[in-house]
């Protein structure tokens, strides 16, 4: 490596350090991205909900469906588990979090399928559903992908969907990408960072 390689390379990690040992916080990755936004869906209580009633608290939104054979349900206890995490080491701080499931198949998740489903997670998740047109709105809305797999008209089908989990702040701003998939260790810390 010749000598001004190695100045860079001081330089690049110089400014790292000081960068880091400054005290600045990072911002949120999601800052300022055009997802989320207000919804009103039926909650697995059959009550109306919508963003607006969580102002004030962190949201952890999750997309998906009961009837998933295998990603949502493996998805759902990363998350879940975590949140207990976060709750057991920061308990008033995981108090801010209001973990949401949205699902994405509102012609099978009713209210009453939904109210099994949640309690199977966590005590605190709310399952929401809505008609085909709310639930296309708001994942739209939310940067969501999701599309009916299989046959036409079939009674027994899959839904293809994007596997996010996202973070939104207490007036409902979006935060971060919840790594659900690097386990339940992964969705604390990252919780522990953003939720103040």
């Amino acid at each position: 490596m010749n000598e001004n390689r190695i100045l860079a390379l001081i330089a690049l990690l110089a400014a790292l350090l000081l960068g880091a040992c400054s005290g600045q916080k990072a911002a949120p990755p999601l800052e300022g991205a055009a997802i989320g936004g207000p919804f009103t869906l039926t909650s697995h209580e059959g009550r109306p909900v919508s963003n607006s009633d969580f102002d004030g608290r962190y949201r952890l939104v999750y997309f998906g469906y009961s009837y998933c054979p295998d990603v949502c349900p493996v998805d759902l206890q990363q998350l879940m588990q975590g949140l207990r995490l976060f709750e057991r080491r920061q308990a008033d701080r995981a108090a801010r979090v209001q973990p949401l499931f949205i699902s994405i198949d509102p012609e099978r998740d009713t209210p009453a399928v939904l109210t099994d489903y949640v309690a199977a997670f966590h005590p605190r998740l709310i399952g929401l559903t809505g008609t085909a047109a709310q639930i296309k709105d708001v994942a739209k809305r939310y940067g969501v992908y999701f599309a009916r797999a299989g046959e036409p008209g079939a009674e027994d089908y899959l839904m293809d969907h994007s596997r996010a989990a996202m973070l939104f702040g207490p007036q409902g701003e979006p935060i971060a990408v919840v790594p659900h998939d690097q386990g339940a260790d992964a969705v604390a810390a990252e919780l522990a960072r953003w939720v103040k």
